[in-house]
């Protein structure tokens, strides 16, 4: 599966899994913008980014960082552009959404199971995050 295959994917999945919990969602026109999804709600507006998460053990991975320009390799992280992240992890089927501001700048790790043995910069239990 390519990368832009995957990605929808992942965005149609976090879209179903933000429906479920009734949730309003708005959709930006074209592919320039730095999230996703808007959900709406009595407290106003919330961007999401959606990122497709990889499961090693006891914790998911997710690149909280975009890179521009393959060969430049110019990481852009989404702090103050989006409120949250929604990701989805293929190998658990859950999706999680994720506060920007809890995770790291370039990749986050979510704790899924008790081992303690992964040394992420960024550690948050994707228990209290899970959608």
């Amino acid at each position: 599966m390519n990368t832009k295959t995957k990605g929808e994917r992942t965005e149609g999945i976090v879209i179903a899994a933000l429906l479920k919990m009734g949730k309003k969602i708005l959709i930006p026109f074209g592919e320039n913008s730095r999230y996703d999804v808007v959900v709406e709600d009595a407290n106003g507006f919330s961007r999401i980014q959606c990122k497709t998460g990889r499961l090693h053990g006891s914790y998911i991975s997710f690149n909280s960082c975009s890179t521009g320009n393959v060969r430049n390799f110019d990481r852009k992280n989404y702090r103050g552009q989006v409120e949250f992240f929604g990701v989805y992890c293929p190998q658990n089927d859950n999706v999680y959404l994720v506060p920007v501001m809890k995770a790291n700048k370039t990749e986050t790790h979510l704790v899924v199971s008790a081992s303690n043995r992964c040394a992420p910069t960024v550690k948050l239990w994707a228990k209290n995050f899970k959608i």
